[in-house]
């Protein structure tokens, strides 16, 4: 293994004030993040810039010294905004040249479409000196390659067509050629519900420090869980290998709590365990309005599984559509464990389904009571063996309220669906 493949570390420079104002997506830091980690190659900082010449100048200056590489996006085109050959020229503090072969391809282009080319596109032809021209096959923007004190720099255009073509055809095979690239970094996602980030930290132990090898890291979002195991190897095989025990390690630990890898959904996962078992569910949603019934929607093949669903917001469509007894909303109120098992039993029976599901509760911001504030809901699933509820506690606004509270109900199906209850 090459010491200097290990201390490799790259940079992406996302230049533009679309993206920047929030106008437009920037998708290639992305795209170009993952290109770059299938080659073993790790991008450790992204940077987004306005059209601005001196913020592109100071952006540039930091990256060449905390990065061996960056890649550059944007800023190629033949507008006065168009900067980026401007702004590595100055900071390798050499002067711009016009490549005489480079304009004569651009005049072409315009030619073949039977089109004069405008005098301002002659700046596309121009380059820092000391710099390579990389063609651009499908457009009118070349890009640069050049060194600037040890770090190569790459400007490619901000299309992500013409930025994906170039890299696959220009850049990717000089990495290849100056020894970069020769391994294969991979990452291991293990995707978690059920517990908090912190819980989930303490359980691993010296697993996510930092320096570990290989590295684990956890983030988290709508209150699922996600472990990357990054490992690196002379080719994928390898680099899976060397994260397998580490997942072993974690699965020994979280056990149940992990319900795919990769980006596997929550929905998807029971999807599959539905098919698996042949089974199918019918829900009653107050508090979640729907949005169980929506996320298994997304799945393709789900008409076999989701038999139908009523969204029961007020007592009467409880009482009326799904036999819940006035006189138990009256005891107990419409939010409460009675209720709720008294709904997934009603839709079970109502659609004739492996699975009833039900949700009710206080989303807020108003409602609730003293003993029971915004934030209570409760879930449950109906079977023919018998119906399982738990009562759940959310901090949070209405529709965090909403999503982890269908979120738990879908999990808690897949832990009937897999044995774990």
């Amino acid at each position: 293994m090459s010491g200097y493949i290990i201390r490799m570390n790259a940079e992406i420079i996302s230049i533009g004030t679309e993206l920047t104002s929030g106008k437009n997506l920037d998708t290639n830091t992305r795209w170009l993040s993952q290109q770059l980690a299938a080659v073993g190659i790790p991008t450790t900082y992204h940077t987004t810039v306005a059209d601005d010449l001196s913020a592109n100048v100071g952006v540039f200056r930091t990256a060449i010294q905390r990065a061996t590489l960056v890649l550059a996006t944007g800023g190629l085109g033949p507008t006065l905004d168009d900067l980026t050959r401007g702004v590595i020229a100055e900071v390798a503090g050499v002067s711009l040249v016009e490549d005489t072969a480079s304009l004569e391809i651009i005049r072409g282009m315009f030619e073949g479409r039977f089109r004069t080319m405008p005098e301002r596109n002659r700046q596309q032809a121009m380059f820092p000196v000391g710099s390579v021209i990389l063609p651009n096959a499908i457009g009118t923007a070349p890009g640069v390659w050049m060194d600037i004190g040890g770090c190569l720099v790459v400007a490619m255009p901000g299309v992500p067509r013409e930025m994906m073509a170039m890299y696959h055809g220009e850049v990717l095979p000089r990495l290849r050629a100056l020894g970069h690239g020769g391994r294969v970094l991979i990452e291991r996602k293990l995707n978690l519900f059920g517990l908090g980030e912190s819980h989930v930290e303490e359980q691993l132990g010296d697993m996510t420090r930092r320096g570990a090898k290989p590295e684990v890291g956890i983030t988290a979002s709508d209150a699922t869980i996600s472990l990357r195991i990054l490992t690196e190897g002379a080719n994928e095989v390898e680099a899976l290998a060397a994260a397998a025990p580490v997942e072993a390690a974690i699965r020994a630990k979280l056990g149940n709590f992990i319900f795919s890898t990769g980006d596997t959904t929550l929905h998807e996962a029971v999807m599959e365990l539905l098919k698996a078992r042949h089974a199918t569910v019918a829900t009653a949603e107050s508090l979640t309005a729907g949005l169980v019934a929506h996320r298994l929607s997304q799945v393709p093949g789900v008409s076999a599984h989701l038999l139908g669903g009523i969204v029961a917001y007020t007592d009467e469509v409880k009482v009326n559509l799904l036999d819940v007894p006035q006189a138990m909303i009256a005891t107990h109120t419409a939010v409460s464990e009675e209720v709720a098992r008294a709904m997934a039993e009603g839709v079970r029976r109502k659609f004739g389904s492996t699975f009833g599901l039900a949700t009710t509760g206080y989303a807020g911001p108003d409602g609730g009571t003293d003993g029971t504030p915004v934030g209570t809901a409760y879930i449950a699933v109906a079977q023919a063996s018998g119906t399982d509820v738990q009562k759940l506690a959310w901090f949070g606004n209405r529709t965090e309220v909403q999503s982890r509270t269908a979120k738990s109900l879908l999990n808690r199906l897949r832990l009937h669906l897999i044995g774990a209850i």
